[in-house]
């Protein structure tokens, strides 16, 4: 048997008996709960190791895979924090992107999506020996750059989300904050006017202003909400927005004219930057131009003639 053929019979050797092992566990005369596993869910809130062991029975349901995860996926999420670091960058990018995630979660899907990645890599270096018949540093250097790609990954696809989530807030921002001045021109408090836009409207900013009246409703200020929104979000236009709203409640001022005035400076802010984008893409538009229109305009321009020529001889 050669390395190639000894590495393939390991793999799946090691799938089928994990496989096997969990199907085995899931009997429930062998899988019996613990009296751990019946007492942790009941008292997760005034004990923190009961929490953390509830939580990783909900996120690892087979304890087989739990348990050999376990310990590789805590080592790397450590591993990651002190290679990567910036966890106060990561907790941002979590919240715009509005996902229900902590930052040890995350690091969790980064060393899952670098493990997939680097067993893929495995499998294409074992089918490219496989069928050279040779061994060469590409097929051991393949996994490794696969498992440092696949972390990278879901950290460039979690900016992604979060960068696309903050455009669809910056094209809401000035239609929510008209309908909150008409909410209040119509006689309603500003209370009501974030409860009515939460209720109506849909849309990313809408969700939350919906968690700003989950907050107040709880108990939390209405100013004490509204700051912690602008803060968590780091939307510029939105923060100095509820900056100045919370000012007019504290002083009284009229609301209605302050959110007409802010939505106009926002509508402002996201004509200059689509005039600023278009300007940085003014190459990239000249390239359906150039060899998308103009190609087309030759062709019936000088078809006819064509067309003529051949005719007529």
């Amino acid at each position: 048997m050669n390395p190639s053929q000894i590495g393939w019979g390991l793999a799946l050797g090691l799938t089928l008996g994990l496989g096997l092992w969990s199907l085995a566990l899931a009997v429930p005369a062998l899988g019996r709960p613990r009296l751990l596993d019946r007492v942790a869910p009941f008292v997760s809130d005034v004990s923190t190791p009961a929490r953390l062991h509830h939580e990783r029975t909900l996120q690892d349901p087979l304890p087989v895979i739990g348990a050999v995860v376990g310990p590789l996926l805590h080592a790397g999420r450590a591993l990651l924090t002190a290679v990567l670091g910036g966890e106060q960058q990561l907790r941002l990018r979590i919240r715009q992107a509005g996902l229900a995630l902590t930052v040890e979660q995350l690091r969790a899907q980064q060393v899952m999506w670098g493990l997939a990645a680097g067993a893929a890599g495995v499998l294409v270096s074992l089918t490219i020996g496989a069928v050279r018949s040779e061994v060469n540093a590409g097929q051991f250097a393949l996994p490794v750059l696969a498992a440092v790609t696949g972390v990278l990954m879901r950290e460039t696809v979690l900016k992604q989300q979060a960068m696309s989530r903050m455009r669809r807030i910056s094209s809401e921002f000035p239609t929510v904050l008209e309908f909150l001045s008409l909410s209040l021109s119509a006689g309603e408090s500003i209370h009501d006017s974030i409860r009515r836009v939460a209720r109506v409207t849909s849309g990313e900013l809408a969700s939350e202003f919906g968690t700003v009246v989950s907050r107040t409703s709880a108990g939390v200020p209405l100013s004490t909400a509204l700051g912690e929104l602008g803060r968590e979000l780091g939307h510029v236009p939105l923060e100095r927005c509820l900056d100045h709203l919370i000012a007019a409640l504290e002083r009284g001022a009229p609301l209605s004219e302050i959110l007409r005035a802010q939505a106009r400076d926002a509508r402002d802010v996201s004509k200059r930057e689509l005039l600023e984008s278009a300007g940085r893409k003014e190459l990239l538009m000249m390239v359906p131009l150039v060899f998308l229109i103009l190609p087309t305009t030759v062709c019936f321009a000088i078809w006819p003639g064509i067309f003529v020529l051949n005719t007529a001889f």
